[in-house]
């Protein structure tokens, strides 16, 4: 394992631009009744910055059940005449939104979903995906990745506690699209569309049980094609962040444990810089896998062979940590938990200007408490996707809900310093 002397530090600037309203809703979550339930608020934003600085933001509102996207440009002036609604299943929840966009089309936009489909099994869910080719003004109709009655696009931590949105989402270079999911059943699913997302082989199963369920996958490629997969496990008290790779028309290897602990770590995301160093965030917990967790920051080197020591980035009640690099910078958000509260309102960041030497940390995101005091989305599990870095530029999606009062999506924007 290599060891690397990181430094955190508190100082340099992020500038910060007025936070931009997408969205807003009621405050009601009544209780669940599948797709019946009498939900009122607007939640689940991922975010993808294009080209030309613009802002794709997706976004679920459940008085429709639907998930929506607008394009912001850089001003925060809607792009599109009107959000689209790209999921369009009005009879059932759409939740949990992942984005992408092809590196050398930027009109292609591509988003894959959990849809609470009730297919027989014990739990809902199905993967979902939709693809656009105008630049988001138009999506296909949504094609169905899992036809599975598992329960797709859960995470779980015991029989009676899961995180939706345990899914994600990847283009390489070649244009090759590559979706991971986990089910309630345990296991980690893969699938890759070659054509642009206009079909998708059918499921791979790489890793998960019923007794040690996968949960949390996240997915990176390199630009030499190379697929890299993390996930973690749940009815577990000490599970470890596994990454496995696949090289082009290969099959995934032996995972590699990024890192070996006592207690319990979860919610995995990566990124790979242009040195083609892969970035890895997970939570750590104090204890077992329903404790208050810490931000731990790691990388490797050797294409996910071996991980250098973690650095914790973020301490007790920090969790559900979002990562990304624009190749010369690495950023890190998470929720932010006070001492007292088992909900997060508001976001922590730090960010790299030397692709992981270094940190500097902003303990709270400046306008990232929602004004209204509610809590932060998603509601439905914080396996979400609300971070995106392009050219110094920091995009993040987030949302609240504030029970009975209302809730509400917005961007955030910032110019990372020199």
């Amino acid at each position: 394992m290599t060891l690397i002397a990181l430094v955190i530090a508190v100082g340099a600037a992020i500038t910060w631009q007025p936070a931009v309203d997408i969205a807003t809703g009621g405050g009601t979550k009544g209780p669940w009744q599948q797709n019946n339930s009498r939900f009122d608020y607007v939640d689940d934003p991922s975010v993808v910055l294009l080209p030309d600085a613009a802002a794709a933001v997706a976004w679920v509102d459940q008085r429709d059940k639907d998930i929506h996207l607008q394009i912001f440009e850089r001003t925060g002036a809607p792009r599109l005449p009107h959000a689209v609604n790209v999921s369009r299943t009005p009879a059932i929840f759409s939740w949990l939104p992942r984005l992408a966009i092809a590196p050398d089309h930027p009109r292609a936009i591509y988003v894959l979903w959990q849809e609470i489909v009730f297919s027989g099994g014990s739990h809902g869910g199905e993967i979902l995906f939709a693809r656009s080719l105008d630049g988001g003004a138009t999506f296909s109709a949504p094609l169905n990745l899992s036809r599975s009655k598992a329960g797709d696009g859960k995470a779980r931590l015991s029989t009676d506690a899961w995180h939706n949105g345990s899914l994600d989402l990847a283009v390489a270079p070649d244009r090759t699209l590559h979706a991971a999911w986990t089910d309630y059943e345990g296991a980690l699913w893969f699938a890759s569309s070659s054509d642009g997302g206009a079909s998708f082989t059918s499921p791979t199963q790489i890793a998960g049980t019923h007794d040690l369920p996968a949960r949390a996958p996240a997915l990176a490629v390199d630009a030499d094609n190379t697929i890299y997969l993390a996930w973690t496990i749940g009815e577990t008290d000490h599970a470890d962040i596994h990454v496995a790779s696949r090289i082009r028309g290969g099959r995934f290897g032996a995972p590699t444990l990024a890192a070996t602990t006592r207690s319990y770590s979860d919610a995995p995301k990566l990124a790979i810089d242009r040195a083609g160093t892969l970035h890895l965030a997970f939570a750590e917990s104090l204890g077992g896998r329903f404790d208050r967790t810490r931000i731990h920051y790691t990388r490797s080197f050797d294409h996910g062979r071996s991980f250098s020591a973690p650095v914790m980035l973020a301490g007790d009640g920090s969790g559900f940590p979002a990562l990304a690099t624009d190749g010369e910078r690495v950023v890190v958000l998470w929720e932010v938990t006070g001492a007292n509260d088992d909900r997060p309102r508001g976001l922590g960041l730090a960010f790299s200007r030397d692709l992981g030497d270094h940190f500097t940390t902003v303990p709270l995101v400046p306008q990232s408490r929602d004004r209204n005091g509610g809590f932060n989305g998603s509601q439905q599990g914080h396996l979400t996707s609300k971070l995106a870095v392009r050219d110094g530029q920091v995009a993040i999606g987030n949302a609240s809900l504030a029970a009975g009062r209302g809730s509400r999506v917005w961007l955030l924007r910032g110019q990372l310093p020199r």
